[in-house]
């Protein structure tokens, strides 16, 4: 039995925390909003993100950051993008010494840095570990099975993560390509909004098989150019969770990109929401990462065309279609 800290009690840190603790693992949550803590130890259960889904008893609550980081082996940063940074830097200042863990997905606004990245830079720790791959935490919670990949340059640490997650509902692979894996999550919300508008525009399964195929090619190249190994995006952390991310229900940027597909703005898609679509931010980040690197992005240059300067969704297809026409390979 480890003792964890998860950071973050939206729909996947609770989701964890759950899941940890059904396996016997001592387990504390926290968040940033005591308000919304106090209602879940209430209530023992996740109302806002994850009505009907109990907290085992495991589970201990608590608001103070301090107490929910004492004695922890791991910290599981399951906060939004934008907000690990902050967070990271309020666990260092308590001078916690676990093993630092991203189970959040994106790239920093403004640095276009990778989650690990900040943990590293943030804690100095060298080798934090990546938790990613297709893993809703809407079917997690209900212990359907699910497989994803614990990634880091220190094997040791990946195999622990390995087998603190790891049940018969929860497989966990190891991976050494921490950037592959990090480039993979992050840009696969950005094709998931944009498979979203061609949800909500009506097309068909041609455009939608198009845009996955190019859109996986186009993540596998920045991965690349940024130090990560091809063969890591047909695997769970590429192919794998853009698979899941693009075409399911619960995906908040696929959902995102629907209602930009129907007519809505950015801002009224949003404020309908009581999730954070990652792809939103990540967005730009990747196209500016693209541009530095001289690398084609074009389906991520026109989902910011379309969240950012009003593009209409049919002309960013045009746009797409019309470029000059090239080899496959």
């Amino acid at each position: 039995m480890s003792r964890v800290c998860v950071l973050g009690a939206g729909s996947w840190g609770t989701t964890l925390a759950i899941h940890l603790a059904a396996t016997g693992h001592d387990l504390t949550l926290w968040g940033n909003r005591a308000d919304e803590l106090a209602r879940i130890e209430a209530d023992r259960e996740n109302r806002k993100f994850l009505p009907g889904i109990a907290l085992p008893d495991g589970v201990k609550v608590r608001p103070e950051l301090e107490a929910a980081l004492e004695r922890a082996e791991f910290l599981l940063f399951v906060v939004p993008s934008q907000a690990v940074r902050e967070v990271a830097e309020r666990v260092r200042a308590v001078g916690a010494r676990g093993v630092p863990v991203s189970a959040s997905k994106g790239l920093e606004h403004g640095t276009r840095r990778r989650l690990s990245e900040i943990l590293a830079e943030t804690l100095r720790d060298e080798t934090p570990v990546v938790i990613t791959g297709p893993s809703h935490a809407e079917e997690v919670s209900r212990a359907i099975p699910t497989s994803v990949v614990a990634a880091s340059a220190d094997a040791g640490r990946a195999r622990a993560v390995q087998g603190l997650c790891s049940t018969r509902q929860f497989r966990v692979y190891t991976n050494s390509d921490v950037a592959g894996c990090e480039i993979g999550a992050a840009l696969k919300n950005v094709i998931a909004i944009a498979a979203g508008v061609c949800d909500g525009v009506g097309f068909g399964d041609n455009t939608k098989a198009a845009l996955l195929t190019r859109g996986l090619a186009e993540i596998s190249r920045l991965g690349v150019a940024l130090g990560g190994l091809r063969e890591t995006f047909f695997g769970l952390a590429g192919m794998g969770d853009l698979i899941a991310t693009a075409t399911s229900r619960h995906s908040r940027n696929r959902w995102v990109g629907e209602q930009l597909g129907r007519g809505q703005t950015l801002e009224q898609a949003l404020a309908s929401m009581v999730m954070v679509a990652e792809g939103v931010h990540t967005a730009r980040a990747a196209r500016d990462l693209g541009r530095a690197n001289g690398v084609e992005l074009p389906i991520t240059e026109q989902v910011c065309a379309m969240l950012f300067e009003q593009r209409p969704p049919r002309a960013a297809l045009q746009a797409l279609m019309a470029r000059d026409l090239k080899s496959e390979d």
